[in-house]
């Protein structure tokens, strides 16, 4: 027995270096999504759905020269929890709290001391320039065409696919002229959408980025195209008057129409079942009969 354990120690032993480096490596390999993003990338996944650097505001702020508007101090302990510092009635905070239709800043994913120390670093150096490379996409003024709001339509129903291979808007979004089924449920109605973001430039923005930890995987590798973005604006611009989906309609459909494919599914193997083979089975059962019968 006593040699079994110091076999067993000495086999552990040899394995110990082993299983350190693989629970190592594991801990580093969850880290890579967040720390391991450089600092452009960062902003560029994070902050321009909402900023620009130099060109105006959208939903949030232009972030040029920010650091000249308040203290880094102040500007870190707001990216770090833009909610605690908005609520704590900080008159700064609350100005951009409503200057931004009342839209509270979300904690950036990942954020870190150190990471909003970099992202201030980044806005500063990119202040300087005479054009940021965040200074935000050019957004089309031409008034939109019928063909713009059917292409928009199209897109969001998923008749016509994503040129990148991104996921169709009624996957996880509802509209107000949506199929009988409705659309998905996991994200908002987007019938008002428009209003909400206050126009086209801000919807746009938005759409070059999510901003949301849902869409961001989906898009990050899959992003729209300019002209998808502004066919998508079209669409949502002419929803803008219409009243939201009832998604208690799209449930009442759905459960209709699977009760009644089950019916037609009950009366379907009654007919196959009508129609089985008869001829071995009979035989069988009379010789049976006979001979119990004898």
């Amino acid at each position: 027995m006593t040699k079994g354990l110091s076999r067993a120690f000495r086999f552990l032993e040899i394995l110990q270096p082993g299983l350190l480096a693989i629970c190592l490596g594991a801990a580093t390999v969850s880290q890579i999504p967040v720390l391991g993003q450089d600092t452009p990338d960062y902003f560029r996944q994070n902050c321009i759905s909402c900023h620009t650097i130099g060109g105006g505001r959208l939903t949030g702020p232009d972030l040029k020269d920010v650091s000249k508007r308040q203290s880094r101090e102040w500007l870190v302990d707001f990216m770090m929890n833009p909610r605690a510092v908005i609520d704590s009635g900080d008159d700064y905070a609350r100005k951009i709290f409503e200057e931004s239709r009342n839209v509270p800043m979300p904690t950036p994913p990942g954020i870190t001391k150190d990471r909003a120390e970099k992202l201030l670093d980044l806005i500063e150096a990119e202040s300087l320039l005479e054009e940021s490379q965040f200074r935000g996409m050019q957004i089309s003024t031409a008034p939109f065409t019928d063909a713009d709001r059917l292409s928009g339509r199209n897109i969001f129903l998923g008749v016509q696919r994503l040129q990148a291979g991104g996921t169709a808007c009624i996957s996880c979004h509802s509209m107000h002229d949506a199929p009988a089924l409705g659309g998905g449920q996991l994200g908002p109605d987007l019938t008002n959408v428009y209003e909400r973001l206050k126009g086209r430039a801000a919807l746009s923005a938005w759409l070059v980025a999510p901003g949301t930890a849902t869409m961001q995987p989906i898009f990050r590798n899959h992003p729209l195209s300019s002209e998808e973005i502004n066919s998508l604006a079209a669409y949502f611009e002419s929803t803008t008057a219409e009243r939201p989906a009832n998604s208690s309609t799209g449930r009442v459909a759905f459960l209709l129409s699977g009760l009644a494919g089950a019916v037609l599914g009950v009366f379907f193997l009654d007919a196959i079942w009508n129609r089985r083979f008869h001829s071995v089975r009979r035989s069988l059962v009379e010789a049976n009969t006979s001979r119990g019968e004898s």
